[in-house]
């Protein structure tokens, strides 16, 4: 099986190595041999592969190793048996939205809490089967977590730029016990990914974004795994939160490659959601525009989407058409709403997860979806990666936030009357 790198602007095709832009410039995808996967992949082989114990199935990402990377060797595969993410519905998410068919697909649990494993495992591996020495990225943060256990499980070297005082300690925490060399760029995480590329290029370390065509293979996966948990019959939408844009590109691709490969009959569409505060993306397809338009300082509690100057977006943008999706913004009080919903259904997501909970009902409430479509949101990481912007808001302390479902904790006496009086 063969796999060519083909540039997105000028269809120029490299033969491979680690590069992760055209000559032109222009973004680079991972383009199988379909012709060649015919008759060798089939929902009955991937299926097969579901609960194995065999190395690297046990992975929700390697069930699909074909489709992900055909031409990696096992001894160069790094696997933490990502994936096997679980969809959950709950009575509380379906009252809240609006949707009556909704459910949310936990990608934060994942080895290190985020849906980056998924296509860290897979960037991480080709990085080794490359003969790289060291790996980098710019990170608001799950992404660093996840480079920096996956480069100390390979024996690589993991370098970390991120932007100084806005990344959440719950993630920071993971990059600096994982082992990686963590930079604090004084700057926001645009200025980051600036100075990574550069360092990168300079350097000989191998770039981890989701720029680089191998993470976004593994991140398709997430569709593959969700299609097949429908049992092979997608749903009427996919609702992913917004930041770099990787996760929008990932989708249109994998879906692509389902249809052309004759495993669904249909393409759900894609709602790619962005905080309003951080929305360049937004701004690009509900105006028509032909070029991005950077936000100079992106502002929103969800860190993990605080991203002004997303590197996918023309890959996003296929997805968009390809899917005839939509783009859509949600405000830090609606994303904050909507993450208070989905923990006390006791499922629990970080900030930037609980946008796909909010566009879901935004969309609902302007007629967008249809309240009795079956719609899959996209819940990105755990409620752990920033546990401050969960007790703060239980509190009251989020500036500019009104605690609507606020649970505070209650401070008695140590008597056993005072327990009688609260909880009754």
């Amino acid at each position: 099986m063969d796999v060519k790198l083909k540039c997105i602007e000028c269809d120029k095709s490299f033969d491979g190595g680690a590069i992760n832009r055209c000559v032109c410039g222009g973004l680079l995808d991972a383009v199988p041999d379909l012709e060649s996967l015919r008759g060798v992949v089939s929902k009955e082989l991937f299926d097969k592969r579901i609960g194995s114990r065999e190395f690297p199935y046990t992975s929700g990402v390697w069930r699909f190793r074909e489709l992900v990377n055909p031409i990696v060797l096992d001894k160069d595969i790094v696997s933490k048996s990502e994936g096997n993410t679980f969809l959950y519905s709950h009575q509380r998410v379906r009252e809240y939205t609006g949707i009556s068919n909704i459910v949310l697909k936990h990608e934060g649990e994942n080895p290190t809490g985020s849906f980056k494993d998924r296509g860290m495992t897979s960037g991480i591996s080709e990085a080794k089967r490359l003969g790289m020495n060291a790996v980098a990225c710019a990170s608001t943060g799950n992404t660093s977590a996840s480079m920096a256990a996956y480069a100390s499980l390979a024996g690589l070297r993991s370098i970390v730029f991120i932007p100084e005082g806005m990344i959440a300690f719950g993630k920071l925490s993971q990059a600096l016990a994982y082992g990686a060399k963590v930079l604090q760029v004084n700057g926001n995480f645009d200025d980051a990914m600036s100075l990574v590329q550069e360092s990168a290029e300079e350097l000989g370390m191998y770039l981890l974004n989701s720029i680089n065509p191998w993470r976004i293979e593994g991140q398709k996966t997430i569709i593959f795994e969700l299609v097949q948990q429908f049992k092979w019959e997608p749903p009427d939408w996919i609702i992913v939160p917004a930041g770099n844009l990787g996760n929008t590109a990932a989708f249109g691709k994998a879906f692509y490659e389902l249809v052309e490969l004759e495993l669904i009959d249909s393409i759900p569409r894609i709602a790619s959601i962005q905080a309003s505060g951080a929305n360049p993306f937004y701004g690009l397809w509900k105006n028509n525009l032909k070029e991005l338009e950077a936000v100079e300082n992106p502002e929103t509690i969800a860190t993990a989407i605080k991203i002004g100057n997303p590197v996918s977006w023309k890959k996003a943008l296929r997805a968009i058409k390809l899917t005839c999706g939509v783009v859509e913004q949600v405000t830090d009080q609606e994303i904050m709403d909507a993450k208070a919903i989905v923990d006390a259904s006791g499922i629990g997501c970080e900030p930037a997860s609980a946008a796909s909970v909010a566009g879901a009902k935004k969309l609902m409430e302007a007629g967008v979806i249809d309240p009795k479509e079956r719609v899959a949101c996209v819940i990105t990481g755990n409620i752990l990666k920033d546990p401050d912007a969960t007790i703060n808001y239980h509190l009251s302390r989020l500036d500019g936030i009104f605690s609507r479902f606020a649970n505070k904790p209650t401070v008695i006496k140590p008597t056993l009357e005072a327990v009688k009086r609260e909880v009754g």
